[in-house]
């Protein structure tokens, strides 16, 4: 089969529509048509439907093309193996929530502008569940994701995690509320009768609450959500509630963070990709230089 019909499957795959590939490959609508009829003809068998107006993969065609990601790279790896000195190209897709893009992605991605023009990288913010349903799905080639040491979150086989960087949280109070030096237990104990807040697109901080609250033995009242930790910090000092913040991070004025420990909650921040693709040398190159780089500023 030839390699650059694969490369216009897998881009269609990726894309959804024959005028976004052709933008993408600076070519005609016509051609990227073209290239996918005759790579039916060679799998001898349809790999597009009609959809509307537009197309989409039929199975077999969804199927070749997660032959293509792996067909692909190995080639990339090949050309690399043969020719040290050549550069790794290709376009990463990688989604990830807004702290790990900004402290650990955006730095490196600046790096890979200057030392290797070649790879490319498109950002997208999400959860870690959303990014992890998109890494599975093959929408991205990294999810950045993270978890806390009080609530870990399991990874199948399908999928590689490789360890980031970590910090501790700890519980944003109104800056009118004394200091309190105890075990996180006897820190909940006194907003035992407090509203909380947490995170509405995931669950990994509530289950944290919920775990040191049943220590101090209450059951707490999650009545807000938010996903922007700005917009938490605001819920903090309108007197709204209190939640879990980065202790490693400046407050807003009117917030005061409270130190946890015994249990100290730790947030983990992972590199995940699906199995057996580390070998793709963009996608080594990028996780080489997210492990290595300098631990984010406090």
């Amino acid at each position: 089969m030839d390699v650059r019909r694969l490369e216009t499957l897998l881009m269609l795959s990726r894309l959804g529509s024959m005028r976004a590939v052709a933008d993408e490959m600076y070519t005609t609508t016509s051609t990227v048509s073209q290239q996918i009829a005759a790579l039916s003809r060679e799998a001898g068998t349809p790999l597009t439907e009609p959809e509307g107006r537009r197309v989409r993969l039929t199975p077999a065609g969804r199927r070749l093309a997660e032959h293509a990601v792996t067909i692909l790279a190995a080639l990339e790896a090949a050309r690399l193996d043969l020719d040290p000195t050549a550069e790794p190209a290709g376009t990463l897709r990688v989604a990830g929530f807004g702290t790990a893009i900004r402290r650990s992605l955006m730095p490196v991605a600046a790096c890979l502008a200057v030392d290797h023009p070649k790879v490319r990288i498109r950002i997208h913010e999400h959860e870690p569940i959303e990014a992890l349903s998109l890494l599975a799905s093959d929408d991205i080639d990294l999810a950045l994701t993270y978890d806390f040491n009080l609530a870990p979150a399991p990874l199948d086989r399908s999928v590689t995690s490789r360890p980031l960087w970590s910090a501790p949280w700890s519980l944003g109070v109104p800056a009118t509320d004394p200091p309190l030096d105890a075990p996180a237990p006897e820190v909940f104990a006194r907003y035992r009768d407090a509203e909380w807040i947490a995170n509405s697109r995931g669950s990994a901080d509530e289950e944290v609450i919920r775990t040191i609250a049943r220590m101090a033995d209450f059951d707490p009242l999650v009545t807000h959500r938010a996903d922007s930790l700005l917009l938490l910090q605001d819920l903090v000092v309108a007197g709204l509630g209190v939640g879990l913040l980065p202790a490693d991070q400046p407050t807003r004025p009117g917030v005061r963070l409270l130190l946890l420990r015994d249990p100290r909650p730790v947030l983990r921040t992972y590199a995940v990709v699906r199995a057996g693709r580390t070998g793709w040398p963009p996608l080594a190159l990028l996780l080489n230089l997210l492990q290595t780089a300098p631990p984010p500023p406090t």
